[in-house]
């Protein structure tokens, strides 16, 4: 082993890391602020619309980690100039930004097709994908102006596996997957890394409650879930994974779209 690579211990402190977590307020967001915080990081900035909710996520991070330092900025990553004024502000907060994670989702109820209204296919569109492009394209410039940095986004199984209702939602997935390693190509020069995390049904979040409170996407759901045969996932699950690659540890993946699905799948 040289010194360049780094050990287990070694990879999982992020007491040096600026880290900015768009939609960091509850659910996937959440978990993960909380598991940067455990793992030593101390310039913890989370991004959400909510201020009453972004106060509830500080104090629970703050809760879990009494030294930990952890604020919120109310911003919404689907709006250009919302987005880049965000990165500036953390930037200028944290001195410095080298981790993004966009865990940004918008509230979907999975639908057939010919059920959707022709006026929202564009919306859940953009709703649900232009966020972690936005917030990537706002943040890239400081990474590469340092030359290092993470990006991890958060998208979904239904980019690569057709499930009945998600046409819509797949599109917008598949959408934030391939922009995803695009830009791993674009920004490997820098030092720059970009990854994708793809999750199926997540417990314990809003998403979950709302496949299962409609007899359609119940039905579908229940049958996905049965066939999870190391558990369903939960948000703690992509938190872990999201560390790692976020981590000295993976600094030699890039481009890569890894699925936590509990064997739901192996897409």
């Amino acid at each position: 082993m040289t010194d360049s690579i780094p050990n287990a211990a070694e990879g999982f402190d992020f007491s040096g890391s600026g880290v900015l977590i768009a939609g960091g307020t509850s659910g996937v967001g959440l978990a993960t602020a909380v598991a940067f915080a455990l793992a030593g990081c101390r310039r913890l900035m989370l991004l959400g619309r909510n201020e009453e909710r972004g106060k509830r996520a500080v104090d629970e991070v703050l809760g879990t980690v009494t030294d930990a330092r952890a604020e919120f900025l109310p911003a919404d990553a689907n709006d250009p100039a919302s987005a880049a004024e965000a990165a500036a502000e953390t930037h200028r907060r944290l001195g410095g930004i080298d981790i993004l994670v966009n865990s940004v989702v918008a509230p979907y109820q999975p639908t057939p097709l010919h059920e959707i209204p022709v006026d929202d296919v564009r919306n859940i569109l953009t709703q649900q994908a232009l966020g972690p492009l936005l917030m990537s394209r706002a943040v890239l410039p400081f990474l590469r102006e340092q030359g290092s940095g993470s990006i991890i986004n958060i998208a979904s199984d239904a980019a690569k596996v057709p499930t009945p209702g998600e046409t819509c939602l797949g599109a917008a997935m598949a959408a934030i997957v391939t922009f995803s390693r695009t830009l791993a190509l674009e920004a490997k020069r820098y030092g720059v890394r970009v990854n994708a995390i793809t999750p199926s049904l997540i417990a314990n979040t809003g998403s979950y409650d709302r496949a299962m409170s409609q007899p359609f996407s119940k039905k579908i759901f229940e049958r996905i879930t049965g066939q999870a045969h190391l558990g369903l996932t939960e948000p703690e699950d992509l938190a872990n994974l999201t560390l790692f690659l976020a981590s000295p540890l993976a600094r030699l993946i890039t481009g890569q779209v890894v699925s936590v699905n509990g064997g739901i799948s192996v897409a």
